[in-house]
């Protein structure tokens, strides 16, 4: 998923950062952004470029050498160096111990501490994962959408030996889970196809989801409360899902079931009455 960590809308070069000199420029455009009329421009560059890093450490999932942070993102060594030490400085990339390898530092525990304490979804959702998949024996999920992906933001493993399930953590194309159709119920055809990149509607076996009959899916679901999908990731497991929604009605998490495709529809039927009794109770809480 490297090739959407960035997108480029300038169709070329790379604006610097602040300080990131260049011996080409001409000392009146130094003067035009020293006036502040450029230094908008710049600094919003400079964040892209942070970002873009915080992604792409995401997706590797490992300790990065900023050499080649700066090769995977086609961007200035200098601008890429400037930025790390910044983020070095405060704690938030580390030294991983090997050189100058670098990843995320404990400050990004810390804040990701604070977003736990003041999210209720996720910390309700969380102690529903673990009471529904002790409750039933099945493997638990709940689901948050990430952009323009989704992604497992917290897990328990059924004790038995069937377990099929994304890691926490890893962007998922939202077309393909029971729980991504809630996330997009509420779009017209026309902002589904600009929402959605037409090889997420791909899966990994190379079958074809049409968008059309995915987004008519995804409005029964939501006048259903619940979603089952069949065999879309591996064609053993089923996906089934209820969504979390806010205020507004709008769905804000999903907390879902992976269960073997040989579940009877008894036993279906009970699992999604669970899960929507769970989805509706996180939903009324407070905050």
């Amino acid at each position: 998923m490297e090739d959407g960590i960035r997108q480029r809308t300038n169709g070329g070069g790379d604006t610097p950062v602040a300080g990131d000199a260049r011996p080409e420029a001409s000392s009146a455009a130094v003067a035009h952004d020293k006036a502040g009329r450029n230094a908008t421009p710049t600094r919003a560059r400079g964040l892209d470029r942070a970002v873009e890093i915080f992604q792409l450490l995401h997706v590797v999932r490992k300790p990065m050498p900023i050499g080649e942070i700066a090769k995977r993102l086609g961007a200035p060594r200098s601008t890429i160096y400037e930025i790390v030490n910044l983020f070095l400085a405060a704690g938030i990339l580390e030294y991983s111990g090997k050189g100058a390898e670098v990843f995320f530092g404990r400050a990004i525990y810390l804040y990701a501490n604070d977003y736990f304490a003041t999210h209720a979804v996720v910390r309700l959702g969380e102690e529903e994962v673990r009471r529904l998949a002790s409750l039933t024996d099945e493997t638990c999920q709940l689901c948050m959408p990430v952009g323009n992906k989704y992604a497992v933001v917290s897990m328990q493993n059924s004790a038995r030996l069937f377990r099929i399930g994304s890691d926490v953590g890893v962007l998922v194309p939202i077309p393909w889970t029971a729980s991504g159709r809630f996330f997009v119920a509420h779009m017209t055809p026309a902002e589904l196809e600009a929402f959605i990149p037409p090889e997420d509607f791909r899966l990994q076996d190379g079958r074809k989801i049409d968008p059309a009959l995915f987004l008519a899916q995804a409005k029964s679901a939501l006048a259903d409360g619940i979603c089952i999908i069949p065999g879309l990731v591996d064609e053993h497991a089923t996906c089934v899902a209820a969504p979390i929604t806010d205020h507004a009605g709008r769905c804000v998490a999903c907390i879902c079931f992976i269960v073997s495709a040989a579940t009877s529809e008894q036993r279906m039927r009970e699992l999604s009455a669970v899960l929507v009794e769970s989805a509706r109770k996180i939903s009324a809480s407070p905050g």
